[in-house]
């Protein structure tokens, strides 16, 4: 590797959504540092295919199917993790993402709710989880990725941004409320990339624009 970083022997790390996008590219990026790496999708065939190019790679990458809309499922993807883990956990990403493009005025109900218990409510109780295990790590990071469009108008996207504020606000709690378990909390808020959430709202061009 080009020495950008590096990552302690034997280091092990969870990433949620981790066969597409920005997901995907932190799964490999991890693993080409020598991490373990656990990840999820709610699409079987779609995660099969990857573990079975990152094993061609011989990345460590294991998985399991999961929507972390289901409460009992991210209870059952965190089981899963401290089994492989051994009831530790150095790194956790919190990546999983969706967007909804309305005008505000037209936003229902079940706009919200997938929204925020995708974007928010999974990240805030796959943390809680995960503590336990980071705790044990003795060193453990949690990053969850949030956007620029927090601080930035992005038309269309006001409860997208909302769950992504909220996200931001989680960190900065965590980071303090944490420290003492020696638990580093941090937020990464991407720019517009194309990936195929982007792609799949048509929103390139229009926050280029921006």
């Amino acid at each position: 590797m080009d020495g950008r970083w590096t990552l302690k022997k034997g280091a092990t790390a969870l990433v949620t959504g981790g066969t597409k996008g920005i997901g995907r590219a932190i799964v490999e990026e991890l693993a080409k540092f020598g991490a373990s790496v656990y990840t999820c999708s709610r699409n079987q065939a779609e995660l099969a295919e990857c573990l079975k190019q990152w094993e061609g790679n011989n990345f460590k990458v294991t998985g399991s199917v999961c929507d972390v809309c289901s409460r009992t499922e991210r209870e059952k993807l965190m089981e899963n993790v401290s089994t492989v883990f051994q009831g530790k956990l150095d790194i956790f990403i919190n990546n999983v993402g969706t967007g909804i493009r309305k005008p505000t005025m037209e936003y229902t109900a079940e706009d919200y709710s997938l929204t925020m218990t995708t974007n928010f409510e999974s990240a805030l109780h796959l943390s809680q989880l995960a503590h336990p295990l980071l705790k044990a790590s003795t060193s453990g990071s949690v990053v969850f990725i949030s956007s620029t469009s927090t601080l930035h108008v992005y038309v269309k996207s006001a409860l997208y941004t909302a769950s992504k504020g909220a996200l931001d606000q989680l960190a900065k709690h965590l980071a303090c409320e944490w420290s003492k378990d020696n638990i580093r909390v941090n937020c990464d808020g991407p720019a517009v990339l194309k990936t195929p959430l982007i792609e799949s709202l048509c929103l390139e061009n229009e926050f280029m624009e921006h």
